[in-house]
């Protein structure tokens, strides 16, 4: 480090000062693990002479400060590109923050973060860094806070060697950022400082205009990363051999999707299923459905049902998306299931159909009555009387959420609860032929319980109402493994659900928020008993609305954008393939595509950040894939999506 005496030579302007301070790092040069970051805006013209003379990819790293709440200059953590939050835990908890404030501060300055990163960035995700050498540049540093918080943030992506590298410190700060930092380059720290400015001839304010077309210059096309061992899809009854043999140790396979309503996640994983059924000893499929309405296909299966076809079993799923349940490929793995179980011996346990989410409020205080109605009527007498809390509110459960978590309506959670309390104090008491009937009653009492604090914190904003929707399909797990033990059935379960649902929330840009999930936490639970098994496509066909509660259409996959897991694979993969993410260094971008699908907003809709070899244990690729085929398709499904090149045909 040197020091500066009080006749130094200031820098003449940024590029200057690049290029002096690139000669510091000409130790770095040629290395293909590099790459240049810096702090826009002033840290932009500095990094792009370092990056030129290095020869090394230029990118921007962006920090936004969470400012506490009527003392903003004060920093109680920061954000920063790819999603990531760091928190003064400390702080926090001295100030006694409500998370309500805490996730609003996080929400406005990720709108500004987000602003200023399609501003400088566009589509182009955030540079992969994990397992790199990484050297973070700013035109200067005076408290050191922003480089500080970059630092930090910087860490959680995983870098082999992070380099904080300016032209002008001060030399205390410079110290104290070396315990941060692998190492820290100060070509001038001058005692005392003063303003990073005044060792400027020319300081003046680079524009954004400026930082993008630095970055367009020195944009180069991502090194290619191996994608180790694949295994092709052949459509051969041993494609999957390898990784049934895996989940035979499993207790838990959680198979996801990248939508709602791709054809090839369906078949590909009903396929998987029936492996897993006939051959490792699992007893139930568990899916992201409601719990009353999955119940009616469970009858149907085990042929306790007046349901004479799948499609007749099915016809409970009536909300949105309908065909999300209601289409060809879950018809026919119904009727599989329902010949299977035909076809076992009378005491082998069969194997069930079970919901775990938690939309069916009403519908699910009307299946506690009736079956207190044949067990109890003076017991369904008082369900009703608790109940009835909720008629005021009407059918419609988002009339609920508004009234009781916004204007001041009194909730009815005690209600809900006591009328759990009493169902489960019954056990023992009033036993049905049948157990799966009383277990079918006290789950919907308990989703009743979870439902109302669901859409009582639909209002609020945040990652509450998700966080709740998950913590209850994992409970709703455990309590449906414990019943299948109960009873004398093997307690392995096959989970379907989306890959958001699905693969663990840890490794993912999302989390950073405070998000969980349902992966997340049968991981946390069960450890090597979970096997979690993700989807990706790179384009082709999609069942999906364009709003909410809309017409199910049949709308075209944009092909994934670059510097995804799905690009990745759609230029390295043999087409239809899947493989064991483990030595996947590093994050991307990854598609999700859910009931809603808006093309015109794809990087912001459909994309987040993700760590694939800590997401899923395995993923099945399957380049280009077609639309889902709903039981009831509508008009707008039957014409499909007109495509780009519409009227001409070219």
């Amino acid at each position: 480090m040197t020091r500066a005496s009080p006749g130094t030579q200031r820098f003449r302007d940024r590029t200057h000062a690049g290029r002096l301070l690139a000669d510091r790092l000409r130790d770095y040069a040629g290395r293909p693990d590099v790459v240049v970051l810096a702090l826009p805006r002033g840290g932009v013209p500095v990094a792009a002479e370092i990056a030129r003379a290095l020869d090394a990819p230029l990118d921007v790293f962006l920090v936004r400060k969470l400012g506490v709440p009527g003392r903003e200059e004060h920093a109680l953590g920061a954000i920063a590109t790819g999603g990531v939050r760091v928190l003064d835990t400390k702080l926090v908890e001295s100030l006694k923050l409500p998370a309500e404030w805490l996730e609003a501060i996080d929400a406005k300055e990720r709108r500004e973060l987000e602003r200023r990163e399609r501003a400088y960035r566009g589509d182009r995700p955030p540079p992969d860094v994990a397992g790199r050498t990484v050297i973070l540049v700013d035109d200067g540093l005076a408290t050191g806070a922003t480089m500080l918080a970059a630092l930090h943030a910087l860490r959680a992506d995983e870098p082999a060697k992070v380099v904080v590298a300016v032209p002008v410190g001060d030399p205390d700060v410079c110290e104290r950022l070396r315990v941060v930092a692998d190492d820290v380059v100060c070509v001038l720290t001058p005692q005392p400082l003063m303003a990073v400015g005044l060792w400027y001839e020319d300081f003046s304010q680079t524009s954004d205009e400026e930082v993008r077309r630095l970055l367009d210059r020195a944009r180069r096309p991502p090194v290619a990363r191996a994608l180790g061992t694949v295994r092709p899809l052949r459509g051969e009854a041993s494609d999957y051999d390898d990784l049934v043999e895996r989940a035979t140790r499993a207790r838990f396979v959680l198979i996801g999707e990248a939508s709602h309503g791709t054809q090839e996640f369906y078949r590909e994983r009903a396929e998987i299923t029936k492996r897993l059924i006939a051959e490792a000893g699992f007893t139930a499929v568990a899916v992201e459905a409601d719990w009353p309405d999955a119940y009616r296909v469970n009858r149907y299966v085990r042929a306790a049902s007046v349901d004479s076809t799948a499609e007749g079993a099915l016809a409970d799923f009536t909300r949105f998306p309908t065909w999300m349940w209601r289409n060809v490929e879950v018809a026919e793995f119904v009727t599989l299931l329902r010949e299977y179980n035909d076809a076992l011996a009378t005491t082998t346990p069969k194997v069930g159909f079970y919901g775990l989410d938690l939309y069916s409020l009403h519908r699910s205080m009307e299946a506690v009555i009736e079956y207190l109605d044949d067990v109890d009527p003076d017991a369904a007498r008082r369900a009703r009387e608790r109940y009835a809390c909720f008629d005021q509110f009407g059918r419609d459960p988002q009339v609920y959420a508004y009234e009781a978590g916004l204007a001041g309506a009194e909730p009815c959670e005690e209600e809900a609860v006591q009328q759990l309390v009493e169902l489960q104090a019954m056990a023992g008491r009033t036993e049905p032929t049948e157990p799966d009937e009383r277990f079918f009653a006290e789950q919907n009492a308990r989703l009743v319980v979870d439902a109302e604090r669901y859409y009582r914190a639909m209002f609020r904003g945040g990652v509450q109402s998700w966080n709740l929707r998950d913590r209850h399909m994992a409970e709703t797990l455990g309590e449906l493994v414990a019943h299948l033990e109960r009873t004398g059935a093997p307690g392995k379960v096959v989970v379907w659900a989306h890959n958001s649902h699905l693969g663990d929330e840890r490794a993912t840009e999302l989390a950073q928020a405070g998000q969980l999930n349902l992966g997340q936490l049968v991981r946390e639970r069960y450890g090597d008993e979970a096997l979690l098994v993700g989807f990706t496509t790179y384009e082709g066909t999609v069942t999906a609305a364009s709003d909410w509660g809309g017409p199910a259409e049949r709308k075209r996959v944009r092909r994934a954008l670059p510097g995804s897991w799905e690009e990745l694979f759609h230029e390295h993969g043999p087409g239809r393939f899947w493989l064991e993410p483990a030595e996947l260094r590093g994050r991307r971008l990854e598609r999700a595509i859910g009931v809603v699908y808006r093309p015109e907003t794809e990087r912001v809709s459909h994309y987040f950040l993700a760590r694939l070899a800590d997401q899923f244990d395995a993923v099945i690729h399957i380049d280009e894939t077609h639309a889902l085929e709903p039981l009831e398709p509508s008009s707008e499904w039957k014409v499909g999506e007109l495509p780009e090149t519409y009227p001409w045909g070219v």
